[in-house]
């Protein structure tokens, strides 16, 4: 681990991390999304054998009830009664996330409101890489389907073997996934933004993947909702001398076998910092004078997860505004968080935290105003629309409001 402090050039290179996606990339994304909107299925073909290495048919895209029901025998029946316990946990955390549709009155027979609706249709992807990511499964679905949407897609890259992972489908398959399709990569965002004859079209788009992936979700957010630009995981940890440095080394070891995973020890113990660099080889220890600073350097780099392992955290997490996930404690590492806890891993990263929060109920619900004005209560606002609708020259707009009071309109009622 480098130690450096937070006026070194390092340390500004780690607040920009988050820098937009290389024009190698970029450029590439965009033509993949442009043949699948022009090509459709036969561009996931073509992409599938070039990317992938497997040849599939239009036909073999979706993953067949006889194969969802053969990956039930190739796991574990102990994997089953874990996923239970986890299902439970997550569960119980977003349902507390629910809220009402609700009404005010504002005089005169003005009544104003909000509905909550949720999403018609949601496409999950989840990456493949040499293991399988079956939380990521439950930590997207879960929320989705809590909040009520009528539809869940989900989109994986197939293996060697034409197949997905036997783990990803049960786990899909107890959560009651409609449709699991065999696309990876840029060209399966393509496909749920602008939908192709096969793979249907989504309204949002949710899950984490590699650059590609990322930068596929950054060009088509306006086709459909995104539910936020994640990059490589990241692990903030703020430590002191009554940490203990066994726990601090191996939280920052296991952030370290995430691909591209980043992970920083905020300390002012020099001493930690010393058996902790001798530990960990990956990752920065920033020095600060003061858990203050320590703070400051935080809220900065506004990092996707943070643990907070001092003696006194609720102190420290007071003055926090910025992170995806807060792990309070010396029993709290981010794995919890990863797995089991409940709130959902799909987080922030590269500094979005300062505007984005992690993956909750309301990215799935829609919030719809409802205003109903009576007679009386137009007539007492027709001056204010009138003047306004003037000084934007928008004379329909009064006229709108005005025809409703002209005795001639009322004597035409009464006929």
């Amino acid at each position: 681990m480098k130690i450096i402090r937070s006026s070194s050039k390092q340390f500004s290179k780690l607040r920009e991390r988050n820098s937009a996606s290389k024009e190698r990339i970029v450029e590439s994304v965009r033509r993949i999304i442009e043949d699948v909107r022009l090509h459709g299925d036969d561009a996931l073909i073509k992409y599938t054998k070039k990317f992938d290495k497997v040849k599939l048919n239009p036909k073999q895209f979706r993953v067949s009830e006889s194969e969802t029901s053969g990956a039930y025998q190739d796991i574990s029946p102990d994997f089953i009664n874990t996923l239970k316990i986890v299902i439970e946990n997550v569960t119980r955390f977003y349902k507390k996330q629910f809220r009402k549709d609700w009404k005010m009155s504002g005089g005169d027979g003005i009544v104003l409101g909000q509905r909550h609706c949720p999403l018609d249709c949601v496409g999950v992807y989840v990456p493949s890489g040499t293991v399988p990511l079956v939380s990521s499964v439950y930590m997207t679905v879960l929320p989705a389907k809590i909040a009520g949407v009528k539809k869940v897609v989900l989109l994986t890259p197939p293996n060697k073997y034409c197949s997905v992972d036997p783990h990803i489908l049960v786990v899909a398959n107890l959560l009651k996934v409609d449709e699991i399709y065999k696309i990876g990569g840029a060209q399966a965002i393509a496909a749920m933004a602008l939908g192709t004859k096969v793979i249907p079209k989504v309204d949002k788009i949710i899950g984490p993947g590699n650059d590609y992936v990322t930068e596929a979700k950054r060009q088509v957010f306006g086709y459909v909702d995104i539910d936020m630009i994640a990059g490589p995981s990241e692990l903030v940890i703020i430590a002191n001398q009554y940490s203990n440095p066994v726990y601090v080394a191996a939280d920052l070891k296991a952030q370290g076998e995430h691909f591209k995973g980043l992970a920083i020890l905020v300390t002012n113990s020099k001493k930690l910092a010393k058996s902790v660099k001798h530990e960990v080889e990956k990752g920065y220890i920033i020095l600060v004078k003061n858990l203050e600073e320590a703070c400051e350097v935080t809220n900065i780099l506004a990092p996707e997860h943070l643990q907070i392992m001092v003696k006194s955290p609720q102190k420290v997490l007071k003055k926090i505004r910025n992170a995806g996930a807060i792990f309070i404690g010396p029993y709290t590492p981010t794995a919890v968080g990863d797995y089991i806890a409940g709130p959902s891993h799909v987080l922030p990263t590269g500094g979005t935290a300062k505007f984005f929060s992690g993956l909750n109920l309301n990215d799935f619900i829609k919030n719809t105003h409802v205003i109903s004005y009576s007679k009386k209560a137009l007539e007492r606002m027709r001056e204010p629309v009138e003047k306004i609708s003037g000084i934007e020259g928008l004379k329909g707009h009064s006229e709108s409001v005005k025809i409703r009071f002209e005795e001639k309109q009322d004597e035409k009622k009464k006929d």
